[in-house]
């Protein structure tokens, strides 16, 4: 039984919090923007950047349109190899550590949406790049977290 005694003396405290705070994040934003972007489409917050709904059905940066239930099963698919590759990538250290959770929740945030609504709900738009979201953004600096940490792995072992 997971009781309140368990989470704070859990060494993964850190990282239970982070998913959560990112999951959490991640669909709320979503449900603001499908309030309140719905109907309007896009709000312009500053020249170089909007507030703009988008039903993605495909991948990131556009690819893939009308591939949900094919994407589903793919990042469905990530996330099983990420479980099983959990302790190599957690030996790396505290970069890929917090990485893992980062696109963890983050792809758990998009698989919520393309299984509940079918599609991923999009709406922070820089104008020059595609518009994404919360998770989208935690997948990409999760990545580049396990990347840096993984460089740093293949350094220090060539020393």
């Amino acid at each position: 039984m997971f009781s309140k005694r368990l989470f704070l003396e859990s060494k993964h405290k850190t990282e239970i919090v982070l998913f959560a705070v990112i999951l959490s994040l991640d669909l709320f934003t979503k449900i603001l923007a499908l309030r309140f972007l719905l109907p309007r489409a896009s709000v312009q917050i500053l020249p170089f950047f909007s507030l703009t709904y988008v039903e993605n059905t495909g991948s990131a940066f556009g690819l893939f349109q009308n591939s949900n239930l094919f994407l589903l099963f793919v990042s469905i698919a990530v996330l099983i190899l990420m479980v099983k590759w959990r302790k190599d990538i957690l030996t790396m250290g505290k970069l890929a550590k917090y990485g893992y959770v980062l696109i963890f929740a983050g792809a758990l945030g998009n698989i919520y949406d393309r299984i509940v609504l079918g599609y991923v709900v999009d709406f922070l738009d820089f104008h020059f790049w595609p518009v994404f979201n919360v998770a989208d953004s935690s997948i990409c600096v999760g990545a580049a977290l396990i990347a840096l940490a993984f460089l740093k792995e293949e350094k220090r072992r060539e020393k």
